[in-house]
């Protein structure tokens, strides 16, 4: 299992997105979703989407058709 970046999002987006994903069956992590929580930076850093490399392709097709 080799994890790759699925895109860069707001972190409460990012959140949404690992949901939706997930609800689909790829398993997705939100990375850095916590990065610089004690200067209050949190929200201004975007969160990086990960899934295994296999999935990049189904998980950019299921992000597509939802926008």
């Amino acid at each position: 299992m080799s994890l790759v970046e699925l895109g860069k999002f707001a972190r409460n987006e990012a959140y949404i997105v690992v949901g939706r994903l997930e609800s689909e069956g790829i398993m997705a992590l939100a990375l850095d979703g916590n990065a610089s929580i004690t200067d209050g930076s949190q929200f201004f850093i975007p969160v990086r989407v990960m899934v295994d490399e296999e999935d990049v392709d189904a998980g950019r097709r299921i992000l597509a058709e939802s926008a």
